[in-house]
């Protein structure tokens, strides 16, 4: 997938966060705090001085957190992603847990007992491999793999790959 040009606020983002996490923002951090301490008796310690860290900090604060929100937000977008072409692409799995995302709070309670149920008779079994077999995800690995071995796709996708390993 071609990586489209980023907007600035999302450059800027991605360059904060990662600037923002580091372990020399985190000793400026520290810095900053060491020198307003030094000031103290400069200034009497005085409700001028104090207020100065404290309006500097809560800023800070103010902004981190919609900065962080937003990193969030992407990553979470990525992830949920990521687990929907895992789920869409396994056969055993149900399509029906691709966007549950979306679900009220209550479907997903329901769901999370439908699993509390199947944990509790797995619990059940003696052998592991009762309700969890090596065998048959061997199998549908399989299954699967034949099957898309022969699609238009894969094929072509090969083709170009052993024409490019001739030319070299």
């Amino acid at each position: 997938m071609a990586k489209k040009k980023k907007n600035l606020f999302e450059r800027f983002a991605n360059w904060a966060t990662n600037a923002t996490g580091s372990s020399t923002a985190f000793i400026m951090a520290i810095g900053i705090i060491i020198v307003w301490l030094v000031t103290g008796p400069v200034f009497n310690y005085s409700d001028t001085w104090q207020l100065i860290i404290n309006t500097g900090t809560t800023i800070v604060t103010f902004l981190m957190v919609f900065l962080i929100q937003k990193t969030q937000n992407k990553d979470s977008k990525a992830i949920h992603l990521k687990l929907n072409e895992l789920l869409a692409s396994h056969a055993g799995a149900s399509n029906r847990m691709v966007d549950i995302e979306d679900l009220t709070e209550e479907e997903l309670d329901r769901l999370h007992k439908f699993y509390e149920q199947l944990s509790d008779l797995a619990e059940e079994e003696d052998d592991i491999l009762c309700t969890h077999s090596i065998d048959a995800a061997e199998e549908n690995h399989n299954l699967k793999l034949t099957g898309h071995m022969t699609k238009k796709h894969y094929v072509d996708a090969k083709a170009v790959r052993n024409k490019s390993k001739q030319g070299k």
